[in-house]
């Protein structure tokens, strides 16, 4: 048991390891720019304060932006996907496999819930509730159980080792601006710093300290560049397809069967969902994601062709829940099935 919790403690330290790398890089930026490129390097009084003003600007919205990708708690489902000790029970004492499934079903059916298990044949993974054994709930749409963080995390996208964290609904748009503004960050740096580049190599500035600062400069900003234009690119094509990373990978499974584009609702309601409706706070790392996590609209289902529908608004019209809060969805798009 003690060792069972010094091996946790360990991996707790050493999780934190790839974002002490990228503070230890983003620092040393910060003094090679500013110092070595700005204060000792630079000559031109307008043009050294323009360089800080842009650089400021964008090191404070990096910083700003990675460390709410970094200390945002991953959602985890509230108390209605639980189950309640008397189904828990019931659950336990059954030893039939079939029995114990109809039991999972019957308690999904009273939730807004769409998807179902992967696991086993067609028939089966159609008739199979997502159920987590080791956080004992019935998991929403686009929830999954993270073994890193040891919890199930609402639209779970993947576990990022460079923000030690769970990368989901709570916190998505906060890394997709980390992303984005890392990207800033280093254009900024490699377009600024590419014409000193060039005159240390031609020998038009005397060698010195800053030397060595400058070209390392360019070489780092460079090749996070490329990374970081890569990974933006792909979560951009996510964010347009309505996709996590994990669902680009393995489908979800519908009433109807597997459906990538199942929860696609259009580009301009796809990214309403992740940045929200006012624009003016798109670009700021305040949260403004549509909904709460435990439900969202789909993109091909009617009322008709959905038999979970009727149970969903069943589920909202038994009053208020565990938490003091109204069982109403908050936007009525989240529970409104569209047909294209």
């Amino acid at each position: 048991m003690a060792l069972s919790r010094g091996l946790r403690c360990c991996q707790r330290i050493f999780s934190w390891i790839p974002v002490v790398i990228i503070s230890a890089v983003v620092l040393w930026s910060y003094y090679a720019y500013v110092f070595e490129l700005c204060f000792f390097t630079l000559h031109n009084t307008l043009e050294k304060a323009a360089y800080l003003l842009v650089f400021h600007v964008c090191f404070v919205m990096f910083c700003w932006t990675y460390w709410k990708a970094i200390f945002t708690p991953a959602a985890t489902p509230s108390k209605k996907f639980h189950l309640s000790y008397t189904d828990k029970e019931r659950y336990e004492m059954e030893e039939r496999p079939d029995v114990q499934k109809q039991i999972l079903l019957d308690i999904a059916n009273k939730l807004p819930i769409f998807t179902r298990a992967q696991s086993g044949g067609r028939q089966t993974s159609l008739n199979s509730t997502r159920f987590c054994d080791h956080c004992q709930l019935i998991k929403p749409d686009r929830c999954h159980h993270c073994s890193v963080c040891e919890t199930c995390v609402l639209k779970m996208d993947h576990h990022c080792p460079w923000v030690n964290n769970c990368v989901g609904f709570s916190n998505y748009k906060f890394f997709l601006l980390f992303l984005s503004y890392s990207m800033l960050y280093c254009v900024v740096i490699a377009s600024t710093v590419f014409q000193y580049f060039l005159k240390f190599w031609v020998g038009e500035l005397p060698n010195s300290h800053a030397k060595f600062h400058v070209l390392f400069l360019l070489f780092v900003a460079v090749m996070f560049f490329v990374s970081l234009m890569f990974l933006l690119g792909y979560h951009c094509w996510l964010v347009a397809k309505n996709r996590s990373t994990l669902e680009a990978f393995s489908a979800p499974v519908f009433h109807n069967g597997p459906d990538r584009n199942g929860f696609n609702v259009g580009l301009r309601k796809n990214l309403l969902q992740v940045f929200g409706e006012d624009k003016k706070l798109w670009f700021f790392p305040i949260f403004t994601s549509q909904g709460d996590g435990h439900y969202f609209p789909l993109r091909t289902l009617s009322e008709c062709q959905n038999p979970l529908l009727a149970s969903e608004r069943r589920w909202r019209e038994d009053g208020s829940d565990e938490d003091g809060t109204d069982g109403e969805v908050e936007n009525d798009a989240s529970v409104r099935l569209d047909i294209e």
